[in-house]
């Protein structure tokens, strides 16, 4: 929705999945801040009952082009497998052999001991790139003043600063949150990560 009302010009300003900015007229990545991994994201991940080399089809998650970009990248240039593609419209199906399906998000909380493997996407990126990879990033479709941007850097900190205030509101009994927000999830957008945007756009273009 973000992505859409940015893209209509309905909004200035979005936090956008990253394969959204191929949408966005004359994107601009703006703020020092991302949603990112450098390595295990624990959130995305294709699952499946057997060994890459072994799947033939692909179940697409309805909720993310990004990472669906991501499984379609990594199949094709890093594990170098032809395989379907298709769309689903539940989170999870009865795999049959050979079937694997991408899913990310809290529909993954606790579910990892229920298949055979699990492939989490950002660490293959790791090892396919040498690359963190960023999951979205704030951009913009208008050029913002200096000034502008640079206070909105300072709410976006803020907001970290208090992140133990929202881990201590959002507790659950089969996700370890603390982990997840203060060591899988990384939020600063330095010159790797950039890099790695670029780097994955240029995949998107040619998949």
């Amino acid at each position: 929705i973000c992505a859409q009302k940015l893209k209509n010009k309905e909004v200035q300003i979005g936090l956008i999945p990253v394969a959204a900015i191929l949408d966005i007229e004359n994107p601009q990545i703006i703020t020092n801040y991302c949603i990112s991994a450098n390595g295990e994201v624990n959130s995305v991940f294709v699952f499946s009952n057997q060994n890459i080399d072994e799947i033939d089809t692909v179940y697409l998650d309805p909720h993310s082009r990004s990472s669906n970009n991501l499984a379609k990248i990594l199949l094709k240039h890093y594990w170098k497998k032809d395989v379907s593609f298709l769309e689903r419209t539940t989170d999870f199906i009865a795999l049959k052999k050979g079937e694997a399906f991408v899913l990310i998000g809290d529909r993954t909380f606790g579910i990892k001991d229920q298949y055979a493997q699990v492939f989490d996407l950002s660490a293959e990126w790791l090892n396919f790139t040498g690359l963190p990879f960023v999951f979205a990033a704030w951009v913009a479709n208008i050029t913002l003043s200096e000034n502008y941007i640079s206070a909105f850097n300072e709410v976006l900190a803020f907001g970290l600063a208090h992140k133990s205030e929202v881990i201590a509101a959002n507790l659950m009994d089969n996700f370890d949150v603390s982990d997840y927000l203060n060591h899988k999830i990384n939020y600063q957008l330095d010159a790797d990560k950039r890099k790695a945007i670029e780097l994955y756009l240029s995949y998107c273009r040619n998949l």
